[in-house]
């Protein structure tokens, strides 16, 4: 069994040093090949042997290190059940055949199952399927949205967040106005009277308790686990000052002045800046709940004759099903009725609706805009084109670019240093200044004001928020690397036909041999006859117009394909040949310079030749024109302006590739190109020192595109299986790879940002708060002594900084 890669939405996370902890304690697990934990997507993408370690594994382990992995929940009957043992079956159906379940219970007395599940493995429907495999039947009363129980984790985690907010301002604002105004001398003697301390006790202990309780345990998780996060800090910082103050009132010879408005300020500031944090880095998963909101909730199928509206998750393969103007098609499929005009801009990014008629496929999530229609459905649930978009962008969102490797190595030993430099400034005030406070002051901002979480959240908030950029408009990127990789490229190469050109070649020209023993639908039928058996969309061009004309074809025999060179066959007792004229040139063909002239003439206009021959004698030639695209040549234009150079590779001849080339605007033409010798090509360009992109249809270019530092495979929505390419333009259009190149420069540029100002900060301010600048009284006070209320309200803007500039991407 293969390798399967699957993605845990985990709760819990507080900072980058959380998501390290998940991804070594994930990676220890035997049967795991690797495990990248994303801390803005809050989500791990796993790759494991199913046969070594089970999803349920994974989820121990993870809940093991102190995290939640979010599951969905569904309770449906199930019938056919007569004894315990039957329900013991369903039971091991539902837990040993369906990946992802992670816990099924099943009640024979009740006749219903409980499962919870992972969205990402499984559906409803693969849950029903197991169910009936068995033996039984299963009920599946609503439809389940897999993807509300993520939501509706987010939403409580948020909500819980707000509420302790909410307590820490309540208590710790009057407990900052009041001990500021105590301080400054605006209240009256009754304030330094000793219950005042005892009242400031009383409002800042909730804050301590109950706001700041996360950061106790989240800390003590991470040193269990034999590391340390932010929370950490904060803890150690808040308490610092909490405990000190109750010590001073169990110990009135300490003093008689206390900070608990400075553990409580620190942590309430801390804790709003988590807030916002999180509801900004909901923003930057805008793109995957978008797609998501594109699947209807239910289809209208047309069951023994009748309409019926059922739950999307019931569609099968091969029903019937009926979408109405203004309607969402709820799955793939093909159309059996009707003609219409269906919005594709979700799959393709372009906003030209597509008409459709019987034969074309459909996709879900596509709007269906005028009239109605009937379709067989193809491809339902996880296997849709939309399904398949989502998942990409999901991989795409959890994997790690090669730029966050530093920011790793820095996460990884950040805690500790700043642990230790805390210590180390406490000792050196204590020594220089001899006051206890003003050491502790000077530790406690320290603590409170470094900020790992802004460089966990640099690298990856802007590719989120650049891949699902991306999906939005019609290009899928299937991974950071390649983003990261299109921001250096030098060279792009671009196959021709279907990628430059239309790739529906049409036939423009029969020319029978010149002694006129025959005519051109007898040269037409001949060639047709011996390319019925041929894939080629050249091979098919000639067919098509051979059907289109009426022509009846003769059956062939023995059909052989020459890959490059052209196909053969016997019809009719005659052994034929159709292909490109260099093949028949290497061979006993004798060509007379009257067809040497012919071919010459259609090669210059750019068409392709296809000679049809019968043992030593030529019988015709056949011109072959593939339109190039509208927007080809400015999409050339656009790459070489931006200082890319473009090349093109056939397997054209030179003659028509020249053509071709001279109207889209190439600066290189490689003509004659074998396909298993395209990856060669790629390969010798890289030799030179060139980054390259390959841009092809992921078929023939399958070898190049894998070689290619970058592959770029030209699809509609529906092809987005392409298991080759690392970027995939679904619309089609040559106009998505400037666009790709453009849209990862910014993203690259937004992620050097974020890891600048990250870093600047902590580099800046750490010092600042340790007290470098005291020395300098030219300077403000609230500089040389940084209060910790002022540290923490920085530290709690800095990541709010990181995720607000990777957001910007959106409206580029």
């Amino acid at each position: 069994m293969a390798n399967q890669t699957l993605t845990l939405p985990i709760s819990g996370m507080t900072c980058a040093n959380c998501a390290m902890n998940i991804s070594r304690g994930l990676n220890k697990l035997p049967g795991v090949d690797e495990a990248n934990v994303n801390f803005a997507a809050e989500q791990a993408a796993v790759t494991f042997d199913p046969k070594t370690v089970s999803a349920k594994d994974l989820i121990a382990k993870v809940e093991a290190l102190g995290f939640k992995v979010t599951t969905a929940h569904i309770d449906f009957p199930i019938t056919g059940m007569t004894c315990a043992n039957c329900a013991m079956n369903v039971e091991r159906a539902l837990g040993k055949k369906v990946p992802g379940v992670v816990n099924a219970a099943v009640n024979f007395a009740a006749e219903r199952a409980a499962v919870d599940y992972l969205p990402s493995m499984a559906t409803p429907d693969d849950l029903a399927a197991a169910v009936e495999k068995a033996g039984f039947g299963a009920v599946m009363e609503t439809e389940g949205e897999p993807a509300d129980a993520e939501a509706d984790a987010r939403a409580r985690e948020i909500a819980d967040q707000t509420r302790k907010f909410t307590v820490g301002v309540v208590f710790a604002l009057p407990l900052f106005l009041l001990s500021m105004a105590r301080d400054f001398g605006v209240t009256g003697p009754w304030s330094h009277h000793a219950w005042v301390n005892w009242f400031f006790l009383l409002l800042a202990t909730p804050v301590q308790f109950y706001t700041g309780w996360d950061y106790y345990v989240s800390g003590l998780k991470s040193l269990r686990n034999k590391s340390a996060n932010m929370d950490v800090l904060v803890a150690m910082g808040s308490s610092t000052a909490y405990v000190y103050s109750l010590a001073v009132l169990l110990l009135p010879g300490l003093g008689d002045h206390v900070y608990f408005e400075t553990s409580a300020v620190i942590i309430t500031l801390i804790k709003m800046g988590k807030l916002l944090e999180a509801r900004s880095k909901g923003k930057t998963g805008n793109a995957i709940r978008k797609l998501m909101g594109l699947r209807p909730k239910t289809a209208t199928v047309i069951q023994k004759g009748v309409e019926v509206e059922i739950p999307i998750d019931r569609v099968r393969v091969n029903d019937v099903v009926v979408v109405r103007p203004g309607e969402r098609i709820p799955v793939d499929g093909r159309v059996n009725q009707g003609v219409s005009s269906v919005d594709e801009s979700m799959l393709t990014g372009e906003p030209i609706p597509v008409d459709k008629k019987e034969g074309d496929t459909v996709a879900a999530g596509t709007i269906n805009s005028q009239g109605m229609l009937t379709f067989t459905a193809t491809r339902v649930g996880r296997k849709t084109a939309l399904a398949q978009i989502i998942r990409l962008v999901q991989e795409a969102q959890g994997s790690k670019a090669p730029i966050q490797a530093l920011a790793d190595r820095v996460a990884a030993v950040f805690v500790p240093a700043i642990i230790v430099i805390a210590l180390l400034v406490f000792g050196i005030w204590i020594l220089v200044s001899g006051d206890f406070v003003t050491a502790m002051i000077r530790m406690v901002a320290v603590l409170v004001i470094a900020c790992p979480c802004a460089l966990g959240l640099a690298t990856p908030t802007a590719i989120m928020a650049g891949t699902g950029k991306g999906a939005e408009r019609g290009m899928l990127i299937k991974n950071s690397r390649a983003l990261e990789e299109a921001t250096r490229l030098t060279t792009v190469v671009l196959d021709k036909t279907g990628t430059i050109t239309e790739g529906r070649p049409v036939v423009t020209d029969l020319l029978p041999d010149d002694q006129g023993s025959m005519s051109e639908m007898e040269l037409l039928t001949l060639a047709a006859s011996v390319e019925k058996g041929s894939e080629h969309p050249l091979g098919r061009a000639i067919v098509e117009k051979a059907e289109a004309t009426g022509l009846t074809l003769a059956n062939s025999v023995d059909f052989k394909a020459h890959g490059g060179h052209g196909v053969e066959a016997r019809v009719e007792g005659r052994t034929l040949r159709v292909g490109k004229p260099r093949w028949f040139e290497k061979g006993s063909v004798k060509m007379s310079s009257q067809t040497d002239i012919r071919i010459a003439e259609l090669q210059s206009q750019g068409k392709t030749v296809m000679v049809t021959a019968e043992a030593d004698r030529i019988l015709g030639i056949i011109g072959v024109s593939d339109r190039i695209k509208a927007d080809s040549p400015p999409a050339v234009a656009r790459l070489k302006q931006m200082g890319l150079e473009t090349v093109m590779l056939t397997g054209d001849n030179r003659l028509a590739a020249e053509a071709i080339g001279r109207q889209a605007g190439v600066d290189t033409v490689e003509a004659e190109v074998q396909p298993e010798d395209k990856a060669l090509r790629v390969e010798a360009l890289q030799a030179e020192g060139k980054i390259v992109a390959m841009v092809g249809d992921g078929i023939n270019d399958a070898p190049a595109l894998a070689r290619a530092d970058v592959g770029m495979a030209i699809g509609t929505g529906t092809d987005v299986a392409i298991e080759t390419a690392e970027v995939i333009l679904a619309s089609g259009s040559l106009s998505g790879v400037p666009r790709v190149i453009a849209l990862s420069r910014a993203t690259m540029t937004t992620i050097r940002q974020n890891l600048f100002w990250a870093f600047f900060y902590n580099a800046v301010l750490i010092p600042v708060a340790a007290g470098a600048l005291y020395p300098f009284e030219g300077l403000p006070i609230m500089l040389r002594q940084l209060h910790p209320i002022l540290a923490a309200l920085a530290m709690a803007f800095s990541s709010i900084s990181v995720v607000s500039n990777s957001l910007r991407l959106y409206r580029k």
